[in-house]
C-alpha cells in the first residue's frame, strides 16, 4: 500500500507540475477514525517540498476535499493558523481515494505529547489564549464567504436543530441509557434562543486537532466538520470538554489553561463569550460526543468501517454519562 501511495502521489505531482517529481521518506502520521495522513518529501528537481497528504475514503467523507480545502484557505486568509493547501485531487485513480496536499509543519499533534511539551515549556496559558484567539478569528469571518456546499442554514435555530438531531441519535443508538434521557430533558428545559449572530464554526477545534510547538499553536487541523452558519458558543464549548483534557482535568480548555485565559484570547480577537450559552452547548456537545461514539461502534459492528478506533469507541460511553451527570447538576461546570 505504501508503494502504491508513493507512486500515485509522484504521478499526480508530476502531471500537475509538468515535470518529474520524486517522492521519498513517505511515512504515516497519526490517523483518526475517518482518514489517513501521510508525510513525505517531494523532490521537484533542486527544490524539496515537505508535504502531508490527507487521504479521505469516500465512505466516510463529511465534506468533499475541495470544499474542505477551500474553507481552510478562507480561514488562513483571515489569520487562523492553518497549513497551506497546495493541491487537491478528487480523482481516485491516483491513490484510491480523494486527497489534499498541505505544507508540513513541525510540532506535536498527539494530545498527551502535546501536553508534555506544553508542561515542559511552561506555555499552557499561551496555548489557551492562542486557542481562544484562533477560534474568535474564525467566528469573525463573514459566513457568506464560505462555500454554498458547506452545511448550515442562514436562518433557523442552531441549538434547537442540534437538540432534535441529538434526540433522534439517542433514540436510535442509546435508548437503553437513562443518563442520556435525563440530559435530553435538561437540554430541553434550558434551551437558549438563537444567537445574535451566526458564524462559521469548525465543530471539532480541540486538543488533538492542533499542531503545537515550543512557541504555541502552529496550526488548527481537521476541517471536515465545518458548518457555514452556527452558534459560535458551540466551538468554545467543544474545546472545553473533559475528554480533550487527557487527564489534566483542572485545566478546562484542552488541559492547557482555565476558562478565563481562553476567554481573554477570544475577546481580544473580537469574540463575544456568552457563559450561559456556553454551558448549554457544553452539555449538548458532551451528549453529542456520546452519540458519535455509539455511531462509530455501530459502524464497526455492521462492517461499514473496519477500524479498531471505531470498535473501541463504545467503551468510552460510561465516561460520557459521568460527565453529563456532573454538568447538569445545579453547580455543574466540569
Amino acid at each position: 500500500m505504501t508503494g502504491d501511495v508513493t507512486a500515485g502521489l509522484a504521478r499526480f505531482l508530476s502531471e500537475d507540475l509538468g515535470r518529474a517529481v520524486t517522492i521519498s521518506d513517505l511515512r504515516p502520521l497519526s490517523a483518526g477514525a475517518r482518514r489517513r495522513n501521510v508525510a513525505f518529501d517531494a523532490d521537484l528537481g533542486g527544490c524539496v517540498l515537505r508535504l502531508v497528504a490527507t487521504l479521505v475514503p469516500g465512505s466516510v467523507q463529511l465534506l468533499p476535499v475541495d470544499v474542505e480545502a477551500g474553507v481552510r484557505e478562507l480561514a488562513r486568509a483571515h489569520g487562523v493558523p492553518v497549513p497551506h493547501v497546495l493541491a487537491v485531487c478528487t480523482d481516485t485513480g491516483y491513490v484510491g481515494e480523494p486527497f489534499m496536499l498541505s505544507e508540513r509543519l513541525d510540532g506535536e499533534t498527539v494530545p498527551r505529547r502535546v501536553l508534555r511539551l506544553v508542561q515542559q515549556a511552561g506555555i499552557g496559558d499561551l496555548v489557551g489564549e492562542q486557542l481562544g484567539r484562533a477560534t474568535a478569528l474564525l467566528h469573525a469571518i463573514d459566513p457568506e464567504k464560505g462555500s454554498p456546499e458547506l452545511p448550515g442554514s442562514p436562518v433557523g435555530h442552531p441549538a434547537e436543530s442540534f437538540l432534535r438531531e441529538a434526540e433522534s441519535s439517542v433514540a436510535r443508538l442509546l435508548a437503553d441509557r437513562p443518563v442520556f434521557a435525563l440530559a435530553l430533558r435538561w437540554l430541553t428545559r434550558h434551551l437558549p434562543g438563537p444567537p445574535e449572530r451566526l458564524t462559521l464554526i469548525h465543530t471539532d477545534i480541540r486538543n488533538g486537532n492542533l499542531i503545537v510547538g515550543p512557541e504555541g499553536i502552529e496550526a488548527v487541523l481537521d476541517w471536515e466538520g465545518v458548518q457555514r452558519f452556527g452558534d459560535p458558543m458551540r466551538d468554545t464549548a467543544w474545546s472545553a470538554l473533559r475528554m480533550w483534557r487527557f487527564g489534566v482535568d483542572d485545566r478546562e480548555f484542552g488541559g492547557f489553561t482555565d476558562r478565563a485565559t481562553f476567554v481573554r484570547g477570544y475577546a481580544c480577537a473580537g469574540g463575544d463569550f456568552d457563559a450561559d450559552r456556553f454551558r448549554w452547548w457544553k452539555v449538548a456537545c458532551t451528549l453529542g460526543w456520546g452519540a458519535i461514539l455509539a455511531a462509530q461502534t455501530a459502524a464497526f459492528l455492521d462492517g461499514t468501517v473496519p477500524s479498531i478506533v471505531m470498535a473501541a469507541s463504545g467503551r468510552r460511553i460510561p465516561e460520557i454519562e459521568w460527565d453529563l451527570l456532573m454538568q447538569i447538576r445545579s453547580t455543574g461546570s466540569r
